[in-house]
């Protein structure tokens, strides 16, 4: 099929209000009284981020919950995006129908739809970028600075599952039970971001940021815009049974979880005044959320084992 017929058939049926039906050259947001609108973008590739044999309504669901995962970091209600796509001739018309049906089932689950975007040809891998939008309280987006001296240090979800279900496609040795290899396996195909809960962090959280290239890394965003210093207890870094099985419990696994990369889950700071409220909302939004610092004054982020500072080399995953 053609690009105009690509559109009709497979993505139109997406489209929501202000896509204008994807017959247009831009979509309308319409403006909400009390509100500012939110914008994010993320790239997902082929190699990189997801692997040829990903089914493709992972590899879609994939690519718009990096993007949902950014909004939740900022406290944004998700609201709808763009799609950009550059195909490789390999792409079929069947692959593409299953790669829509992936983002119908999670623009229901998010409540998302779909406003408009772009479609190439490549030679090069299948890329997929997506730009979205949501709206959160007027004054009140949850940046990277604004940490203070005495917060608490909190992040969200389990940290290095994806991590391992990458070495294990990259086939690193293991003698995981089936359901832990696929419970990993499934973690690096389909990030969970916490979207409900980070509308929940107005006026809790101090500052916020969204975990993909590493907890170490992502936090030191947080550090450095904030001009803190994040103390983090390496022994609190939440980590799943299956990947303590994998990757064990020593020193070194605790260090490759915090840098791994690829989680999409929040890291936050608040007032140690408001942890109730943070726990009380965690439970009400069923979200796993664990506290593992500390602000103090000073720069950077110190990674502490009871006590002792752990050597990082790197903090998280670099893209270039």
């Amino acid at each position: 099929m053609n690009e105009f017929e690509m559109i009709t058939n497979i993505f139109a049926p997406l489209a929501g209000e202000g896509s204008l039906g994807l017959k247009d050259d831009a979509a309308l947001i319409a403006a909400r009284p009390g509100f500012d609108l939110a914008v994010t973008t993320d790239a997902i590739a082929e190699g990189t981020d997801f692997f040829a044999f990903d089914p493709a309504n992972l590899v879609a669901k994939k690519a718009l919950r990096v993007n949902l995962s950014d909004l939740a970091a900022k406290g944004a209600s998700p609201h709808g995006y763009l799609l950009s796509l550059a195909l490789p001739p390999s792409i079929t018309g069947d692959w593409l129908q299953t790669f829509a049906a992936g983002l119908a089932q999670d623009q229901g689950q998010f409540g998302v739809t779909l406003l408009g975007g772009d479609t190439a040809r490549t030679e090069g891998p299948l890329t997929i970028s997506i730009t979205a939008f949501g709206f959160v309280p007027e004054g009140r987006m949850i940046r990277r600075q604004g940490a203070s001296p005495g917060d608490a240090v909190y992040v969200t979800g389990m940290i290095g599952d994806s991590g391992g279900g990458l070495a294990i496609f990259r086939r690193e040795r293991h003698t995981l039970t089936e359901a832990w290899r696929d419970a990993l396996i499934g973690r690096y195909r389909l990030p969970e971001p916490p979207v409900a809960f980070g509308t929940m962090l107005h006026g809790l959280a101090s500052a916020s940021v969204d975990v993909s290239d590493g907890l170490i890394a992502d936090l030191g965003h947080v550090a450095l815009a904030s001009g803190m210093k994040l103390v983090i207890d390496a022994a609190a870094v939440p980590r799943s049974d299956a990947l303590r099985a994998f990757w064990g419990d020593d020193e070194a696994a605790i260090v490759r979880a915090a840098t791994a990369g690829d989680d999409y889950q929040i890291a936050f700071t608040a007032p140690s005044a408001n942890h109730d409220a943070v726990m009380k909302s965690a439970r009400e939004a069923a979200v796993t959320t664990t506290r593992v610092g500390r602000v103090e004054a000073g720069e950077g982020v110190e990674f502490l084992l009871e006590g002792r500072l752990l050597a990082v080399s790197r903090p998280g995953y670099v893209h270039f």
